[in-house]
């Protein structure tokens, strides 16, 4: 056999015709984000992975991280991540 298997669909080729077109698309979206690895924040390698929902473990340095549900972080948590810098910024200025 040959190494192509699809074309358009990829990891959402086994669900066939079922569902329709469009869901299909956000679900593939979906899943290549949960199922590829990332970067550890401790060690600095791409080998993040996700264990179950919302539990990110490092196979390199085992560390295990909550994170999003299908991708390591959310836009949310960037968003308060940011928010923490620049008022602990503000108060060691102040300080």
């Amino acid at each position: 056999m040959g190494k192509h298997r699809t074309r358009k669909v990829g990891i959402t080729g086994k669900y066939g015709t079922r569902y329709g077109a469009t869901l299909r698309k956000l679900l593939r979206k979906v899943e290549v984000s949960q199922h590829s690895s990332y970067r550890c924040a401790f060690c600095g390698k791409d080998s993040v992975k996700r264990s179950c929902v919302g539990i990110w473990n490092c196979k390199s340095c085992k560390k295990v991280v909550a994170g999003g549900a299908y991708s390591l972080s959310t836009a949310s948590a960037v968003t308060v991540r940011s928010t923490i810098a620049r008022l602990r910024k503000i108060q060691s200025e102040s300080a």
